[in-house]
């Protein structure tokens, strides 16, 4: 093989490994946040899925390393192609992030982080560094800034309450609305659950709120209530 080729090759696997050192190193600051905040998709789940968009995007990009075509036909390869089957399985791992427990869904931010950490992949993939290095530092900026931001913003809080009382002394619609009234709340979904025999009635809604110090009033007021035997309190959060 003459020297200037071998010169070639070796340029060639060091862009490649710099592409992927890249995307691997990319996926993983945006992998850290989301594991910071104990989110299930995390640091390892970032990373692979850059590096692996970058990986197949080296497959059209590099085409020419791996792919030559016989009786000198001219092959063209279409990269958008390979990309938008990238984000269309992208987006059944993101999918299994979402968890819904109640009325409570989780997970719609880290599937939209592993959504954009594998579009910043391909960007690597193909070279286009600037717009890659632009998009990781948006990212993270999205979800650091943006929640510093979010928490000081008013905003009204929805939690899914649910309460268990003495079916004898269950209140009536009415009384309910009066009891979250006293505190500065509002509720709405309102349902109902019942089983003879057991004494118990249920009550399941969804309640808004403009500070958390009416929810810990609430809770407060329920713990004193004797006719109470059981309530639970849980944010709606993304």
């Amino acid at each position: 093989m003459p020297q200037w080729l071998m010169h070639v090759q070796d340029a060639v696997f060091l862009e490649i490994a710099l592409r992927l050192l890249a995307a691997l190193g990319i996926g993983a600051l945006i992998g850290l946040e989301r594991s910071y905040h104990g989110r299930p998709a995390g640091f390892r789940t970032h990373a692979l899925v850059c590096l692996a968009s970058a990986v197949l995007m080296l497959v059209t990009v590099y085409e020419s390393q791996w792919f030559s075509s016989q009786g000198g036909a001219r092959v063209a390869v279409d990269p958008t192609r390979m990309s938008q089957g990238i984000m269309t399985g992208i987006g059944f791992l993101g999918a299994g992030a979402i968890m819904k427990e109640g009325l409570t869904i989780r997970g719609l931010t880290t599937a939209a982080s592993i959504w954009i950490t594998a579009a910043i992949g391909i960007l690597v993939g193909i070279g286009f560094y600037m717009p890659a290095g632009l998009a990781a530092v948006l990212t993270l900026g999205t979800l650091s800034v943006f929640r510093w931001i979010e928490s000081r913003m008013p905003a009204l809080l929805y939690y899914e309450f649910t309460l268990r009382i003495d079916d004898a002394r269950a209140p009536s619609e009415t009384e309910l609305l009066s009891w979250m009234g006293a505190h500065g709340l509002s509720m709405s979904k309102l349902s109902r659950r019942f089983k003879r025999g057991a004494g118990v009635a249920e009550f399941r809604m969804t309640i808004r709120a403009t500070d958390e110090i009416a929810i810990h009033r609430l809770c407060a007021d329920l713990r004193a209530r004797d006719e109470i035997a059981e309530f639970r309190v849980a944010p709606i959060g993304d």
